[in-house]
């Protein structure tokens, strides 16, 4: 018996287990070769036996067609090795898609469910020997900033798999504010060590741990899996890029959640970099702090609205359905105008190079824009960009105290989303593109 001990428990690697084969109890062939379990033991049982009972062993001449296959989304790419969020949740190398220890032309797929099968082995247990103890079925992962390997739990059951300390104090007093300890994650990183990577050993046992067992199954492993709103590092650098484009979404509805000054000023630091003409920076960024100041540009901008369609003849119920239309601007907690400056434009001395010229920094206007816009979906804040500011551009100059040479662009809502936007229709490239 391969044992590590340490004051408080034992951990020891279960010998005996026979090669597991496709509809194996994996229950009874542990029960069988480790029949002395008690009450309060863990059991950390590698993925590869479950996978191989629960028969997701799968012919694949390509490896990489089963990662694809089982990939979700990529995370980071760098040669041939794939980070990707897998069906199950987990973020890992090519999805767990496994072809060691198993026969060649196959691989093996992570188990349908961890968490349930985690289950499955802790009731077999307590049907063949009478016991209650935790189950945790581990894979091997490697980690951001960390080199080597290291075993975490994939699926728990009966395990209390987050210690959260936050509320208490630490031996010197201090509050503990953000110690939330990934308990199942430490006993898989235990096991490992006696279980070893080919010794053989798929099963170990932690005893002296009783405090991490649960009466009842537990949130089981995915309580582990940090969400997507509170994961910093969700993305590899190119693919955080392509994230933030494509997750950029129109959005017309916020929460009254204040937005951080300071996400706003750097996705304007991000928006200045944008490509423009003859080395100029013809971007300028009104931002819009205050309530009044936002409810004064639009009240002066509804009654400038107003006006125009009045004088297009439209009648009084079309006007207020228009209007009701154009809240996303007065719904969002804050605002941001961007202006066209034309310095450093060049004169030529007739309309078509000068109507070019200024083309030319429109674009660049929209490419600051655009960059804006996705800096702020990095920043996790929801924006619309609205032109109605460039109807009446002699208001909002007015409102806004603002040089006879800015042109106001638009109008930029910015908010916390209230609702998750919904899916964008799907666009073939190669429909927008024309090879010569």
């Amino acid at each position: 018996m391969s044992e590590v001990s340490a004051d408080g428990y034992r951990v020891w690697a279960v010998s005996g287990i026979p090669e597991v084969q496709r509809g194996d109890d994996l229950a009874k062939l542990i029960a069988a070769a480790e029949p002395g379990l008690v009450d309060g033991d863990v059991l950390l049982v590698t993925s590869k036996i479950v996978s191989k009972a629960e028969g997701r062993m799968v012919e694949a001449v390509d490896r990489e067609a089963a990662i694809d296959a089982e990939t979700v989304r990529v995370v980071a790419r760098r040669g041939a090795l794939r980070i990707v969020e897998n069906r199950q949740g987990l973020v890992m190398a090519a999805a767990g898609v496994d072809a060691s220890n198993t026969p060649a032309g196959t691989v093996l797929l992570l188990p349908e469910d961890p968490d349930a099968s985690a289950r499955a082995i802790r009731d077999g247990l307590r049907d063949a020997l009478g016991v209650d103890v935790g189950v945790v079925v581990t894979d091997t992962f490697g980690r951001p900033w960390r080199s080597g390997l290291t075993d975490v739990a994939i699926g728990a059951a009966g395990v209390r798999v987050l210690d959260d300390l936050r509320g208490g104090t630490d031996a010197y007093g201090n509050p503990l504010s953000a110690t939330v300890v990934a308990t199942a994650d430490e006993l898989a990183a235990a096991g490992d060590l006696v279980k070893g990577k080919a010794a053989g050993l798929p099963v170990a046992v932690v005893r002296g741990l009783a405090h991490t067992v649960a009466e009842d199954d537990g949130e089981g492993a995915r309580a582990l899996v940090r969400g997507a709103r509170d994961d910093m590092f969700r993305l590899g650098t190119s693919e955080a890029v392509r994230e933030a484009v494509t997750q950029r979404r129109t959005v017309r509805t916020f929460t009254d959640e204040p937005v951080d000054a300071g996400a706003v000023r750097r996705a304007v630091a991000a928006a200045v970099t944008a490509p423009a003409p003859h080395h100029t920076t013809p971007w300028r960024f009104v931002l819009l702090e205050s309530a009044e100041s936002r409810t004064r540009l639009l009240d002066a901008m509804r009654d400038a609205w107003v006006a125009d369609l009045r004088r297009d003849g439209k009648s009084e119920e079309s006007i207020a359905k228009r209007v009701r239309r154009g809240d996303v601007l007065r719904n969002a907690p804050y605002l941001v105008v961007p202006c066209l400056v034309m310095d450093g434009s060049h004169t030529y001395g007739d309309a078509r190079r000068d109507g070019a010229e200024r083309e030319m920094f429109v674009v660049a206007t929209g490419a600051g824009v655009q960059n804006f816009l996705v800096a702020l979906a990095g920043e996790r804040l929801g924006s619309a960009w609205v032109s109605s500011t460039m109807f009446c551009r002699d208001v909002v100059r007015e409102v806004l105290g603002l040089p006879e040479d800015w042109d106001p662009m638009g109008a930029v809502a910015v908010g916390h989303p209230a609702e998750e936007p919904r899916p964008r229709p799907e666009r073939d490239a190669g429909a927008f593109i024309e090879v010569r």
